[in-house]
């Protein structure tokens, strides 16, 4: 494997009931709180009135930041950095899923930063200052609760760019099962694609002697392929939910990394599409992930094998390596169908005409992948294979 140092300074709070746990954390930070959050199921499910009643009774000056997209914009990155400067915030507290934490991100290095946060996004600017945020997790999916990587789309310019920096990391992140009760059956569905897209991410590389790595990927995916038709059909079974969650904070903390180079063109890929289409992003995952592998099969087919046999159990018997590897690829899309995920850009009514357009956002910063280095002519292909 390769050397490698890991750094999370994440304080990860699990377990039912410990949003209480708020008490103890926010006066380490300060008492003027930025509260950022979405098109309001926190208030739907009470979670809004529980937290706010918490910093009632801590004394807290709390200013709001909601409406935050899906597929977080950098408009509203904006706001957040407008408030942060002008009331003074001390600690901004995300509550919700992904989205949320990955503007939260962006809002954190934004406010301590003179000139327009999206340099820093682009790469133009690294950030040397943050405002400290912690989060309350009400979605199982993207990891963003327990590392320092963001994704925020410009949308006048159609373009998503993931990014990160040492500062962007959750000072604490509470994780309450309970809290992921009321995520409808298609977010549910939407996260556990991504997660386990995460845990493929890092799966697919050439890093020689990663035993352990390998297989820490292979027991998470065969844990949510093995809880998620449970959790679909009994959407507030905590100990599903719990489990789920605790994958999707696993998949993409940075443990399962560790000491090899994960591919990440897939999620570049997917990137382009929902910066022009504003789709889900684990719907469009659930439909380039299956054509990336079976475009990028030839790299490494014992790797394919691989996780055909130990992730769904493909028998070699009889078959060469190229059929068991292509046999474990099926068997992906078909248990992703089978939960209720999309397998074509056609379900989003996404027809070829932009193709050009989305493979040219896709290697705005270079062609994409480590696995294999992936063209603008590669990703169009791949797009080629989704319709």
């Amino acid at each position: 494997m390769k050397n490698f140092t890991f750094y999370n300074p994440t304080k990860l709070i699990f377990g039912k009931g410990q949003v209480e746990q708020l008490r103890n954390e926010i006066p380490k930070y300060g008492k003027r709180i930025l509260l950022v959050y979405g098109g309001g199921s926190i208030k739907r499910n009470g979670l809004y009135d529980q937290i706010t009643a918490i910093l009632k009774d801590l004394g807290a000056a709390v200013f709001e930041l909601s409406g935050v997209e899906p597929n977080p914009r950098l408009s509203t990155v904006h706001k957040g950095v407008d408030i942060c400067k002008k009331e003074g915030i001390e600690l901004l507290l995300a509550v919700g899923g992904g989205s949320v934490i990955d503007c939260t991100k962006a809002i954190a290095v934004g406010a301590k930063y003179d000139g327009d946060v999206w340099d820093i996004i682009t790469r133009k600017a690294s950030p040397q200052d943050a405002v400290p945020f912690g989060t309350v997790l009400t979605l199982a999916a993207t990891g963003s609760e327990m590392n320092s990587g963001s994704v925020i789309t410009n949308w006048e310019t159609k373009e998503k760019i993931g990014w990160g920096s040492r500062l962007s990391f959750p000072k604490f992140s509470i994780l309450d099962p309970v809290n992921t009760y009321t995520v409808p059956k298609d977010h549910t569905v939407y996260g556990m694609v991504d997660m386990m897209s995460h845990a493929f991410e890092q799966y697919f590389h050439h890093t020689p002697n990663t035993p352990l790595q390998d297989r820490m990927c292979e027991s998470l995916l065969r844990t949510v392929i093995e809880t998620a038709p449970k959790l679909l059909e009994d959407l507030q079974n905590y100990e599903y939910r719990e489990t789920i969650l605790y994958c999707g904070t696993m998949a993409l903390n940075g443990i399962l990394g560790m000491g090899a180079e994960g591919d990440w063109a897939t999620h570049g890929i997917e990137h382009a599409v929902s910066a022009v289409y504003d789709i889900p992003h684990g719907g469009g995952l659930a439909i380039l992930f299956p054509n990336w592998m079976k475009y990028c099969l030839d790299e490494n087919v014992g790797r394919f094998k691989q996780m055909a046999v130990r992730v769904f159990d493909v028998d070699t018997n009889g078959k060469s390596d190229r059929e068991v590897a292509l046999e474990g690829i099926q068997k992906l899309r078909e248990f992703w169908n089978r939960i209720g995920a999309p397998n074509r850009l056609a379900d989003y009514n996404i027809d070829d005409s932009n193709i050009g357009l989305m493979a040219e956002k896709a290697i705005s910063n270079g062609p994409l992948g480590r696995f294999k280095k992936l063209s603008k002519e590669d990703i169009a292909e791949i797009y080629r294979m989704s319709l």
